[in-house]
């Protein structure tokens, strides 16, 4: 099958998106697919215009131009799209959408004009804007576009619904469980304060700062000593979280790691018991998923895509606000019992989250765009 990613963002640049259409690509390449990626990403030495990278066998177009703060907009995309389209002649686009995603709607809509099969999923939660995109949406005819429309997650396809009023899918981010989970299912005794741990982009939505208020309201509440924590990450909020650590006076309590490899990821959740997702707005939440499948206990916000595997008192807690966080894992704390329950639970039960599971759905989608082809 010849399939083709179209997405605003990709490598070299790092995200969520940019790395769940890579590790999708990669796997579809690996069943034996011809896959490309369309994006106006530049290459890593500015590639653009047109230049074709293959990485790990997925030819990646470049397509974007030199713009201010390397936004990914190319105000030649719908010509070089069209063109990328006639030559290629694929079986599947799939599109990946977020909020604002000029270059990937210009990839859909130019697809749909082309009569090919389509497939749109958002990895994102539209909250806030669902009225607007309802109207946009009107006003471009697209509540009746021959498009098969997913989402990452439940609670984000349901916003989707509401925008087109259409029956949305799930097509999930997926992980290589192998990395992550454990080599043994006994959880190691633990011995010392309980290890808090999160990672995340430093940037507002992700909400670090009020993570932080929730952790000091926490060790304000417990004995000293009893809790520890290490964020990773870094990003454009880092010096307000430095401000907010020396306000809540927990420099003795969280260590700033930066951002991390991999490796040293896994490294981290390795010695840690507790992993906080304090998002709002999280449509997946893979860097809790990992967690999760590495054995970490996960409190999380409601609402949230980490539903899709986070049982409230089975995989972890669900807190409906911030002040409900805080109890969770103070809880947490205090419990033995139930920490220790959870954790043997996520290291002995693996997240249904595999590449086979993503790449079944991501065909199935497939599927259903051709049989939209009037």
């Amino acid at each position: 099958m010849r399939i083709v990613h179209v997405s605003d963002c990709y490598l070299p640049r790092t995200g969520g998106i940019e790395s769940q259409v890579s590790d999708l690509a990669a796997h579809q390449v690996a069943a034996g697919h011809e896959v490309h990626v369309l994006t106006a990403t530049l290459g890593e030495a500015g590639e653009r215009g047109g230049v074709v990278d293959v990485v790990d066998g997925v030819h990646v177009h470049r397509l974007g131009a030199r713009m201010p703060f390397a936004l990914p907009v190319t105000p030649a995309g719908p010509r070089l799209l069209r063109a990328a389209y006639r030559t290629i002649v694929p079986d599947a686009v799939h599109v990946h959408a977020g909020v604002v995603s000029p270059f990937a709607f210009d990839g859909a809509r130019i697809a749909m004009a082309m009569n090919l099969p389509v497939a749109i999923t958002w990895h994102c939660m539209l909250d806030g804007v669902v009225g607007s995109l309802r109207a946009a949406a009107r006003l471009a005819g697209w509540e009746h576009a021959a498009a098969a429309l997913s989402a990452v997650s439940g609670a984000a396809a349901h916003r989707v619904e509401e925008v087109f009023e259409v029956p949305v899918s799930v097509v999930p981010n997926g992980m290589d469980l192998d990395v992550w989970t454990p080599a043994g299912l006994r959880a190691e005794a633990r011995s010392g304060p309980v290890h808090l741990v999160s990672t995340m982009r430093l940037a507002p939505r992700k909400r670090a700062v009020p993570l932080l208020e929730m952790v000091g309201a926490a060790v304000d509440r417990l004995p000293a000593g009893s809790v520890r924590m290490t964020l990773i990450g870094s990003g454009p909020e880092q010096r307000r979280v430095e401000t907010q650590l020396r306000r809540s006076h927990l420099e003795q309590v969280v260590t700033l790691a930066g951002r991390l490899t991999r490796d040293q990821v896994r490294t981290a959740y390795a010695e840690a018991d507790v992993f906080l997702a304090p998002a709002e707005l999280e449509a997946f939440g893979i860097a809790a998923l990992e967690a999760r499948a590495a054995g970490l206990a996960v409190v999380a916000r409601r609402g949230t895509g980490i539903e899709e595997f986070v049982e409230d008192g089975l995989d972890g807690l669900l807190a409906v606000d911030d002040r409900d966080m805080t109890e969770a894992v103070i809880r947490l704390v205090q419990d033995e019992g139930l920490l220790e329950g959870i954790r043997s639970h996520n290291r002995a039960v693996r997240p249904a989250f595999d590449w086979d599971v993503v790449l079944r759905a991501a065909a199935s989608e497939y599927s259903r765009a051709a049989g939209l082809i009037r």
